[in-house]
């Protein structure tokens, strides 16, 4: 685990075990520094310069390249921006143009709530018949069949840490004749990944994550090197133009992933991305992938042999489980807020989930321990049947 373990990369509140970083991630120590010159020697000194002479417009790219590196893309297939419902519905809805003969998207009940609402838009707005099919995941591989269009999931269960078999369900939809489309929101800086080897055609995911880029971070999306210049963005946004400054009528795709640039980049986000992307430069993934699996299964096993009324709700088997761990208890909101209150970072998902998020680049056994010590106590002395934790506040 010291070959991944960095704890001194982060700002970590004092007194703060933070099992979240699966919902946010930390903030880098250099991010603030970073922000700060963009603001007063970029923006401020350079003013609408800045685009050229700073690498504004450049920077998509150069981080989806970063971005890429940790999730097995080629150089010039991965491109930033938008947030990662722009970037489903532009994947789903290239995706869905490429077999015009076939009306289903296919989906699973676990799917993030978001990539549903996405693919409902769209097959409102198309009609034709064209219907979302969703099913457990468990019941996945079966459903492809030759009607659907595009397969659309999410490598890692947001509840549960349930955890899809890339490659193989990616073999079954081309099998099918079916397009693939991997949301990687929960995988991307937490398990490994290689895009090249599972060929999907379109991969998407958010950044403020395991990649600690700070909330609101750009989302990216990546298209297969032999689709680049095929796949038809839906949005044809002023900067996947082919030369956005000539101010053209009419729109003409830029070349490759470019395309798939929709509005002006978030300057102040990208560049705390981009300076949080560092800290992946020499994390070898395997490593981290280990070191990540002892941590949960040191938690499940310390928080099933102290904490009875706890049950585990992720899979057993780690190979099928993400990088989180996730617990039902009928009093679940109520339970995280008593463990925040505590310094036990984790959040809760609806109905009864408390999640709890391991990242071994800030996390280490005696973290994991300290924490269940804390569980055990809230649950033991019934500290979560306090008015005060149950009003449910607007983020859970």
């Amino acid at each position: 685990m010291t070959d991944v373990l960095r704890k001194e990369s982060f700002v970590l509140p004092d007194g703060v075990i933070y099992l979240d970083g699966n919902s946010l991630g930390p903030m880098p120590v250099g991010v603030p520094a970073r922000v700060a010159d963009v603001m007063n020697e970029e923006w401020a000194q350079l003013l609408v310069r800045g685009w050229n002479k700073a690498g504004w417009m450049a920077a998509p790219s150069a981080v989806g390249n970063a971005v890429g590196h940790l999730i097995g893309a080629p150089e010039g297939t991965v491109v930033m921006g938008d947030t990662l419902s722009i970037k489903v519905y532009q994947a789903l809805a290239a995706g869905v143009k490429m077999r015009p003969d076939r009306r289903v998207i296919l989906s699973d009940t676990g799917n993030f709530p978001s990539d549903l609402y996405m693919a409902e838009g769209l097959v409102g707005l198309l009609g034709q018949g064209y219907s979302l099919r969703t099913v457990a995941p468990e019941d996945v591989a079966e459903a492809i069949s030759d009607d659907v269009a595009v397969v659309m999931l999410t490598q890692v269960d947001y509840r549960t840490g349930r955890m899809h078999d890339m490659q193989a369900l990616t073999a079954k939809a081309h099998a099918a004749g079916a397009v693939m489309l991997w949301d990687l929101a929960h995988s991307a800086g937490a398990v490994p990944v290689d895009l090249v080897a599972c060929n999907c055609e379109f991969a998407v995911g958010c950044t403020y994550k395991y990649l600690n880029g700070g909330p609101g971070a750009p989302a990216f999306i990546y298209v297969r090197a032999d689709l680049a210049d095929l796949a038809e963005p839906a949005l044809s946004g002023w900067l996947g133009h082919r030369a956005p400054f000539d101010f053209d009528p009419s729109y003409d795709p830029g070349r490759g992933i470019e395309r798939m640039r929709v509005g002006t980049p978030p300057v102040i986000q990208m560049a705390a991305l981009q300076e949080a992307m560092k800290l992946w430069k020499d994390v070898d993934m395997d490593k981290l992938r280990a070191a990540s699996v002892a941590l949960q299964e040191q938690f499940i096993a310390e928080v099933e042999a102290q904490v009875p009324q706890l049950e585990l709700a992720s899979p057993r088997d780690a190979r099928m489980r993400g990088s989180q761990v996730s617990f039902r208890f009928s009093q679940g909101y109520a339970a995280m807020q008593a463990l925040i209150d505590r310094g036990v970072i984790g959040d809760f998902r609806a109905p009864d989930i408390m999640r709890f998020g391991f990242t071994p680049l800030y996390l280490d056994a005696g973290d994991v321990s300290n924490a269940v010590a804390v569980i055990k106590d809230v649950m033991e002395n019934r500290l979560w049947d306090d008015p005060a934790y149950q009003t449910r506040g607007a983020v859970t």
